[in-house]
């Protein structure tokens, strides 16, 4: 694969995990329920997306920095709500 294909490989891949937690953010909107999320796991999850941002940041990785920054709005989204209704 050329580096652009790899590149757009990155990017779809980081669609789709970070897409995946568009419905968990609206459910917990709608329903205010954080009954089934673990404090502990959105904690460290948060803090490691953060990390790698940090680590796409470092290395000039475009992919890795915004599917990594998208998905750490949500995730903090997510842990705020956790901490604010549980």
């Amino acid at each position: 694969m050329d580096a652009s294909s790899v590149e757009l490989l990155g990017l779809i891949a980081g669609c789709l995990t970070t897409g995946s937690f568009i419905p968990q953010v609206f459910k917990i909107l709608k329903t205010r329920d954080v009954s089934g999320i673990s404090l502990v796991m959105y904690v460290a999850f948060t803090l490691g997306v953060m990390l790698w941002c940090i680590y796409g940041i470092s290395n000039g990785q475009i992919a890795i920095v915004a599917a990594n920054g998208i998905t750490l709005a949500l995730a903090s989204v997510i842990l705020g709500m956790k901490i604010r209704y549980r």
